[in-house]
């Protein structure tokens, strides 16, 4: 290396001439730009051992997450077996090189980052230092020339003038080795300069030849077969992904070719299957939001195992929706909506409407469903069952926009058939256990939504060869007003739901059967407009009068009501059995017959029932004068001699205008 010629000459200190003191300029300039050129070197190096570690701490995480792929448990990761171990031993080897880089971020910290801080710390710090000390000197020095300078030519003071002696020659001789340090030290600094710049650099270089050698051992022992075998794992699954791609494209071209009727719906045409016993697919289901609002909601259904089931989108599994052993099915019209049918659980509490999308999906959700309700899925030939029950179907897929059409039909057909498919299968249920809405109304009975005549009458119109009569014995009599001497006079402001008759009258069940069919029926065909009506109670009969013209629309003697029954959810819904006679089979006693009524009330439907037990109780104490004493003993009486119960809730009967039309909240 060539020697260093500039340099600041130790004798020429003491003189401190301008050329020295131009030289010395030159030098501090020097020093100057070489601690700005440390400082960013310093940068750079601490950046590049900052690079190193943060590369330790990553292949360190990167070891982690390779081992931590067998812990995830993909749900398709079942074939990933190979994967995992591969992924193990690189783990393994990206461990050996976590610790390599480790080392590495050591060494240069050792032998690159510390020789340039203690260079700056050391030899530039003292530079600075020692430039700040001799800039003080040569102030000194200077202010005692000043003074000495000063002395008087003519009045010599030998005191004054040997004190200003000593204090120049003492600041003189402080800033001379002041200078001698300072010109000492930047003269050995251009030789340290050249030690701090080369130091460094070799350390890093070193370092990172050492940190090749070890990762060459290392993949050159290791490695070669491992990498190789991995390698041909990764082009044969490549060449696996390549035959898998082109078989996909070639199944999307086939699947795209297709006519467009595929993509609209309503437009099959395939026959439909009157034979399915398992279908799925989307339908749309309606949701009562409110009295009389509905909203519809389109859902994923299927059938498993005789159950509806109901699948939300990004669900794992579907949900039981409803049983379908033994339920209904039919076709109904639903808010002009077209293909809608509805599905009602055997106990008729549970029904819902649902919408297809195509007539075709329409007809083979619906025979689906009656192949299901009748159990076929258990038999041993499930599919010949259905073909015989192909004609049931058919039947079921035709809309009913009203009860009088299903005179001649029923909801359930094979279920009003003795040899029918549920018969064998739920003959040995019935015995023993509740009646089954078949024994307490026929199928298919009509359904009367208003009083125009006795709910019997429609039965007569199915009987054929019969002449009308009058199913409740009524004679004019009968129905004339109630005798002054009635000891029971009770009003109720009540809602006519509907009528129609029934098979029994000793079993309130037969009242629960016939409120659940007409609420039913009301919800299917939309009617909720209801009209009201005054249920007047006396001891002698039950009377039905308009609120508006007074006129009685319907009266029953109480003898002829022989069930009465509330709700025993809805305690505002109440009914009664009334029995009649049916003199159409040329019988002289005739045949008895019952019509079911169902009312809607303002009041508690049970207070209703009271009244009627109490009239029938008066009916009973009329027949012996002692029990009828002891019943007006026991019972509070009006000035006019009568029980009084409660207070009416109907309030003036004239003001009965305006309560048309209202709508039924049962």
């Amino acid at each position: 290396m060539p020697a260093v010629h500039h340099k600041l000459l130790l004798e020429e200190a003491l003189q401190d001439s301008p050329q020295t003191r131009s030289l010395l300029s030159v030098f501090e300039e020097d020093a100057g730009m070489l601690t700005d050129y440390t400082n960013q070197l310093l940068q750079s190096m601490q950046r590049v051992f900052g690079a190193q570690s943060e590369m330790g701490l990553a292949t360190e995480q990167l070891s982690q997450q390779l081992l931590d792929y067998e812990k995830k448990n993909f749900a398709l990761g079942k074939g990933d077996e190979e994967v995992i171990t591969t992924l193990q031993s690189f783990a393994k080897t990206v461990g050996e090189l976590n610790s390599l880089h480790s080392e590495l971020a050591n060494q240069m910290a050792d032998s690159m980052v510390f020789p340039l801080i203690q260079f700056r710390e050391k030899d530039l710090t003292e530079i600075s230092t020692l430039k700040e000390i001799f800039g003080i000197a040569t102030d000194e020095h200077e202010a005692a020339m000043v003074k000495y300078s000063r002395l008087p030519k003519k009045k010599e003071n030998e005191k004054l003038k040997a004190d200003l002696v000593k204090e120049v020659a003492y600041t003189r001789r402080k800033q001379h080795q002041a200078s001698l340090q300072y010109y000492c030290a930047l003269n050995a600094l251009q030789y340290r300069k050249r030690v701090a710049m080369l130091e460094p650099m070799l350390g890093y270089t070193q370092a990172q030849i050492s940190f090749f050698k070890k990762g060459i051992e290392l993949v050159s022992k290791k490695m070669d077969s491992f990498l190789s075998s991995v390698s041909n794992m990764t082009q044969s699954i490549q060449a696996q992904l390549d035959a898998e791609a082109e078989a996909m494209r070639a199944s999307q071209r086939e699947l795209l070719s297709v006519e467009d009727t595929v993509y609209m719906p309503d437009k099959d045409t395939e026959p439909v299957n009157r034979t399915l016993i398992q279908k799925a697919g989307y339908l749309n289901i309606r949701n009562k939001t409110g009295l009389v609002t509905t909203a519809w909601d389109r859902l994923y259904f299927f059938t498993q195992g005789g159950n509806l089931m109901c699948q939300p989108r990004g669900a794992v599994a579907g949900g039981m929706v409803l049983d379908l052993d033994n339920s209904s099915v039919m076709a109904v019209e639903c808010e002009d909506r077209r293909y809608c049918f509805q599905i009602t659980s055997p106990s008729g509490k549970t029904s819902m409407i649902l919408q297809a999308e195509s007539k075709k999906e329409y007809e083979e959700w619906i025979c689906t469903v009656n192949n299901i309700s009748r159990q076929i899925y258990l038999t041993d030939n499930p599919e010949a069952v259905a073909i015989r029950l192909n004609q049931t179907a058919i039947q079921a897929v035709t809309p009913i926009t009203s009860f009088e059409k299903r005179q001649e039909g029923s909801p359930n057909p094979d279920r009003a058939k003795p040899g029918g498919v549920h018969a064998a299968s739920s003959g040995s249920q019935k015995t023993g256990a509740a009646p089954e809405p078949e024994d307490l109304i026929v199928p298919g009975t009509p359904i009367q939504f208003d009083i125009m005549l006795p709910a019997s009458e429609f039965q007569d119109q199915n009987r054929s060869g019969g002449r009308r009569t009058n199913p409740f014995g009524e004679t004019d009599d009968d129905c004339s007003t109630e005798s002054d001497d009635s000891l029971l006079q009770q009003v109720f402001a009540v809602r006519f739901l509907g009528s129609m008759a029934v098979r029994c009258g000793d079993n309130q069940e037969v009242i629960y059967e016939a409120m659940r069919q007409v609420l039913a029926a009301r919800a299917i065909h939309n009617i909720f407009r209801t009209t009201e009506s005054h249920l007047m109670v006396t001891s002698s009969s039950l009377r039905l009068i308009d609120p508006q013209t007074q006129v009685t629309r319907i009266s029953f003697q109480l003898g002829e009501v022989c069930q009465f029954a509330a709700h025993q959810e809805n305690g505002r819904l109440m009914g009664f059995v009334v029995e009649g006679r049916d003199w159409s089979d040329g019988d002289e006693e005739g045949e008895p017959s019952f019509s079911a009524f169902v009312f809607e009330s303002n009041t508690e439907g049970e207070k209703i029932c009271y009244t009627i037990s109490l009239a029938k109780d008066i009916t009973e104490a009329k027949k012996d004068p002692e029990a009828l004493a002891q019943l007006m003993k026991n019972m509070p009486l009006t000035n006019d001699g009568k029980f009084l119960l409660l207070e009416p809730e109907t309030g003036d009967m004239t003001n009965g205008a305006g309560q048309e039309d209202l709508e039924s909240e049962a």
